[in-house]
């Protein structure tokens, strides 16, 4: 069908529906592409990761590296006194942050000619939304295709229930105005540490219950055990081979039953419990049955290439599942919209997608584990750089942790990448673009790196892989 006829068949080229990372990504690649895209969000512009993730979360928790860093700052030769965090300003701040993203976000849509929509999207039909606003429809719009970009919500647990004062999602630990004495964190994802790490900066008692072995699970090991050692030290109660039972609400404090690693049980009483056991796709009001678009595991049924079921309607982000991370959403906007094109775009590839814990020292990966490398046939060489060793780390005080580098025994071929230490997510740049490019280990080592830098590292450790 031509561009012609579509524009006369259809009030735009494509529908977007939800504009965070993935949905502003496709809108705005699909009209650079000059197709005419119309985008429907039911909140604020910028979606969860603006507003509710990833952008407030990391403001919150650079205030907690000033909470920390002013506890250390007479080593530094400068004496503050006393002081005290003040969770209400550093809210404030983060705030005022996500308007100024958000309105970054608004202007691109704009500057792009993307039609902005308010309101909560539904299928009439494969090619037909229904609008609405407060419970009732206030118009249809329709489109040769749609890729839904909804995201996800949070996961609840069975009797443990949001009722978003005591037992909370990460949403109301985002806003929170006072400080609790005692929190319970359950999972040790990135979320849950991230939250524990922030709070415990803030003054706040936190215990953390994870069911697996290890806190970041899906991390590297040495990474995961790594980063709970110093959580630990920073006063962080973590309780791996644990779960929580049940819990009960009473006088506006929780107390949780927790099974033990040695099935005891332990009863904590505390001031909130934050649930943070995952994320599930955000598909409540869609009807995507409408469309015929099938829902598997609480995600939309996608091919690789995030195509749906229906041929015209497309997936993107967390609410097709896999990797829950706004720069794949992203990824995933560019393939979509290659496909709407009529290109034949490659699908993303999960090994090279980064991963980033934002506490300090913070976490950064790509690529296959050790243990996913051996698992997936490979041979490996590992080699490791701590940054101890490092003249920028040791200068700035920051000596926790290491690099550790995966690269095939065969060919040389880099596999992975996982970073600890204060800066490492600024480090998984140069790492992720070795992955893409399946860079050698020799190559990495005869690339000039400047000095003292922490980007060294991944020179020396991969000097040591060679070894």
């Amino acid at each position: 069908m031509s561009k012609d006829s579509v524009e006369r068949a259809f009030d735009f080229d494509v529908v977007v529906i939800g504009s965070g990372p993935g949905g502003f990504e496709a809108a705005i690649k699909a009209a650079r592409s000059g197709l005419s895209v119309c985008m429907v969000e039911k909140s604020a512009i910028g979606g969860v990761c603006v507003n509710w993730g990833c952008i407030p979360t990391k403001a919150l928790l650079r205030s907690a590296e000033i909470f920390r860093l002013g506890d250390e700052a007479a080593s530094f030769g400068f004496r503050i006194g006393d002081s005290m965090a003040d969770v209400a300003q550093a809210v404030k701040r983060s705030r005022k942050v996500v308007l100024t993203v958000s309105k970054g976000v608004e202007y691109s849509l704009k500057q792009h000619n993307v039609t902005v929509k308010c309101g909560e999207a539904s299928f009439a039909d494969a090619h037909t939304l229904e609008i609405s606003r407060d419970g009732k429809i206030g118009e249809t719009v329709t489109a040769e295709y749609v890729i839904i970009a909804t995201g996800g919500r949070a996961r609840t647990l069975p009797g443990l229930e949001f009722d978003g004062k005591t037992i909370i999602s990460s949403r109301e630990a985002l806003a929170m105005q006072n400080v609790p004495r005692k929190m319970l964190i359950i999972g040790g994802g990135a979320i849950g540490v991230e939250m524990a790490w922030y709070y415990s900066a803030a003054g706040t008692a936190v215990t953390l219950v994870e069911l697996m072995p290890r806190i970041l699970p899906s991390e590297d090991e040495e990474v995961g055990d790594a980063l709970k050692r110093s959580l630990v030290k920073e006063g962080i109660e973590i309780i791996n081979e644990a779960a929580v039972q049940s819990a009960e609400v009473s006088n506006g404090r929780v107390t949780a039953v927790v099974r033990m690693p040695d099935d005891s049980e332990r009863v904590l009483d505390v001031d909130c419990m934050l649930v943070a056991v995952g994320v599930t796709g955000s598909t409540e009001g869609l009807a995507l049955e409408r469309a015929g678009v099938a829902v598997e595991r609480g995600f939309v049924k996608t091919d690789e290439r995030c195509r749906t079921d229906n041929g015209n309607i497309f997936a993107i982000g967390d609410v097709r599942g896999g990797m829950l991370l706004a720069h794949k959403a992203s990824a995933e906007a560019g393939v979509a919209v290659k496909a709407i094109l009529g290109r034949e775009p490659a699908a993303v590839d999960e090994t090279r997608v980064p991963r980033c814990v934002y506490v300090e020292p913070s976490v950064a990966g790509v690529g296959y584990t050790e243990k996913q490398a051996e698992k997936n046939g490979f041979g490996v060489k590992i080699g490791r750089a701590p940054f101890a060793a490092s003249g920028k780390a040791n200068a700035y005080g920051f000596r926790e942790g290491f690099v550790k580098l995966v690269f095939d025994a065969a060919t040389g071929v880099f596999l992975g990448g996982h970073v600890l230490g204060r800066g490492a997510v600024e480090l998984i740049g140069e790492l992720s673009l070795a992955r893409q490019l399946d860079v050698t280990a020799e190559q990495l080592v005869e690339t000039i790196h400047a000095h003292p830098t922490l980007s060294e590292s991944i020179k020396e450790a991969a000097e040591n892989a060679l070894l």
